[in-house]
Order: C-alpha cells, then sequence, then structure tokens
C-alpha cells in the first residue's frame, strides 16, 4: 500500500484488490454530505465509486461505532485522474 498527498487536505491511498486483481484508490475521506456530492457527480461521468462507511459497517456488525458521519470514496486506479478533477472542483467550492 503506497500513499501521495494531492494539495493539503486530500490523501491517496492505493491498494491492490487480490480478489479483483486491480487497483482501488481512496480519493475521499470526509463528511458524509461532500461524499455525497462527490459520489453524485462521479455517477454522472460513468466512474462507479466505492463507498466505505466504517462507523455503518461496525453498528451493523454490533459494535459501539463513533458515529461521526465520516465516509471513504474509493476509485479504480484508472480512474484516479478524473475522479480527482471533481474531488477537487468540489473541494474548492467549499472554500468559497
Amino acid at each position: 500500500m503506497g500513499s501521495t498527498t494531492c494539495n493539503n487536505m486530500l490523501t491517496l491511498y492505493c491498494y491492490k484488490n487480490e480478489d479483483m486483481k486491480s487497483y482501488e484508490v481512496k480519493i475521499y475521506s470526509g463528511n458524509r454530505f461532500t461524499a455525497q456530492r462527490i459520489e453524485e457527480k462521479l455517477n454522472e461521468v460513468g466512474i462507479s465509486p466505492i463507498i466505505k462507511d466504517a462507523s455503518e459497517s461496525a453498528r451493523l456488525a454490533g459494535f459501539a461505532a463513533n458515529i461521526n458521519g465520516e465516509l471513504d470514496i474509493h476509485v479504480r486506479e484508472d480512474e484516479k485522474d478524473k475522479a480527482m478533477i471533481i474531488v477537487r472542483a468540489i473541494a474548492a467550492q467549499q472554500k468559497d
């Protein structure tokens, strides 16, 4: 697993999914509302993101969870560049 930093607020993580023989890259980790906007825009351009919600997974498994509402968004490595354009655009809108 490796990581690389894109601007000061985003960190990318890349790891190989052994079952699918492909790489997934985490392009966003943060609040649920921003994640939903990013997911919607990715779907509009034909990218199918993988949304991971650790607190919901813990809740469903019967564990106490820190309900902070943060989600992780992953995409295939070959879609990373296109996806990051969307993530950066949405992040820039939030700064305004």
